[in-house]
């Protein structure tokens, strides 16, 4: 009787459903133990409902921030004293039944493929139980959801928990008021004033969304600007969107609470300010699951911040045990997570690996305008990680942005001083996810300035500005410059 290798993997989001895919598909027998419904945070309460949201407050901001420059006549029965009155609303309740309908769909539809793919998937928490057993086993105790447990026998486990909101103890979400991101979509009715604690990707990406569908926004943030993990003349770009339509962003200020009072919300700032709205969202970053699993028990190296570790083909320090995902504190992207999954299913069952290159991850921030980056960064060439030359090139010479009314955003790449091989790169513009694209092609495969200049765009086109960067670039290679 032929052996077949068993698979537990604990944890339904990108991590954990990828590598259930490429498992099966490699012949293992797969159990996928999870407690909300597969796809994971990314797909019910991050990434698909908040680009969901942000796709609707897109359509807002450009109609509002272009129809009158692009001759757009709008008849209502606006009153001439009022002229200036919003012309389009939203439906908020709407607009979130939408983002729940697509969010439950997507679940569904990753649910059918996982178990169509062979493997099974079972409602409930997962735990390791022990070390590894003499045969090199493990064993995964699983809490359903009648409160029953079971016990799992695995060869490999995939650690895939993700993470949850982390919470401020003095500004703890109600769920009506103060909210965390996971809550936002259970309103029915737009905030009239939404305060943003935290001004990382979430926090901006939120902020600039609400602004666009009509709330009345102040930002929070500790840090200097927006961002601060991002390119910096990207973030200085959209802070001063956000200021421009309005935003009330508040640098150098730290919140230490949040209470509700009454139909308001206070929010109290470190040096002792107080800012009150009708809401507020706090966006303070996240949270590992990996507490109540046995890890360390079972040998499972936790850092500080109770992530756990992992090396490039996504192996923990326990022998057998792996980890994707949000929960490692890799990088917080659903296709890193992914990644991570895939890689820890082709390593384990023997199939060809390339280990996990962070310098070839591309990531994108779902303001508007967007930002996409992709391998080495500002900071690595100013910290000296790098030696690289750049050339940025503002949209607002581009014939395409000119034409669609774009005012905002840059392309910049870095490359090799002697080679042009590009290693890096970053885009600020409507749909910048789609365009770093050819980047992130150059990026991963060695490519030169001069290939880039070299291969056709369509004239007149947003890329256009990917291949004339890269033609400055070379031509100051050329020139000898930089």
């Amino acid at each position: 009787m032929e052996y077949v290798t068993r698979i537990v993997i604990i944890g339904g989001g990108p991590g954990g459903y990828e590598a259930a895919l490429v498992a099966a598909q490699l012949g293992a027998e797969v159990t996928v133990v999870d407690c909300d419904g597969l796809g994971g945070a990314s797909v019910l309460t991050d990434c698909v409902p908040s680009k969901t949201l942000i796709a609707t407050a897109e359509v807002m901001t450009t109609f509002d921030s272009s129809y009158e420059e692009l001759g757009i006549i709008v008849a209502d029965d606006t009153p001439p004293m009022e002229q200036a009155a919003r012309v389009v609303g939203v439906d908020l309740g709407k607009v979130n039944r939408r983002v729940k309908r697509l969010a439950l769909a997507q679940s569904h539809d990753i649910t059918a493929s996982v178990t169509r793919a062979g493997a099974r998937v079972m409602r409930g928490r997962g735990r390791l139980e022990g070390m590894q057993a003499l045969d090199g086993s493990r064993k995964v105790v699983v809490r359903t959801a009648d409160g029953s447990e079971e016990t799992l026998t695995a060869d490999a486990v995939l650690i895939a928990t993700g993470g949850h909101p982390r919470e401020l103890p003095d500004a703890l979400p109600d769920g009506e008021r103060i909210l965390n991101w996971t809550q936002v979509y259970d309103l029915d009715e737009l905030p009239e004033e939404l305060i943003v604690v935290g001004s990382g990707v979430t926090g901006a990406e939120f902020a600039g969304a609400y602004q666009a569908l009509g709330s009345r926004v102040t930002l929070v943030s500790s840090r200097d600007r927006v961002l601060p993990g991002e390119d910096p003349d990207a973030a200085a770009v959209l802070e001063d969107v956000f200021r421009r339509r309005g935003m009330n962003v508040m640098g150098r200020s730290r919140a230490q609470s949040a209470k509700r009072v009454g139909d308001r919300v206070e929010v109290t700032l470190a040096d002792g300010r107080v800012i009150t709205g009708s809401h507020c969202l706090m966006a303070v970053g996240a949270v590992p699951n990996s507490a109540g699993m046995g890890l360390e028990d079972a040998g499972v190296r936790l850092r500080e911040s109770g992530h756990i570790w992992t090396d490039k083909v996504s192996r923990t320090t326990a022998p057998g045990v792996y980890a994707a995902g949000d929960v490692t504190g890799v990088f917080a992207l659903a296709s890193v997570a992914a990644m991570q999954g895939r890689i820890a299913m082709y390593h384990f069952l023997g199939d060809a690996v390339t280990p996990l290159n962070l310098k070839t991850v591309s990531s994108n921030v779902f303001t508007d305008p967007e930002i996409a980056t992709v391998g080495y960064t500002q900071a690595d060439v100013d910290g000296g990680k790098i030696d690289a030359r750049m050339v940025k090139l503002p949209l607002l010479r581009n014939p395409r942005a000119k034409m669609q009314g774009i005012r905002d955003g840059f392309v910049k790449i870095f490359c090799r001083p002697g080679t042009g091989i590009v290693v890096g790169g970053v885009v600020v513009a409507p749909r910048a996810s789609e365009l770093i694209h050819p980047i992130s092609i150059a990026v991963d495969n060695n490519l030169t300035v001069e290939q880039i200049a070299n291969a056709f765009t369509v004239y007149p086109s947003l890329s256009g500005s990917i291949a004339e960067v890269a033609r400055q670039l070379h031509t100051r290679k050329e020139n000898g410059e930089g």
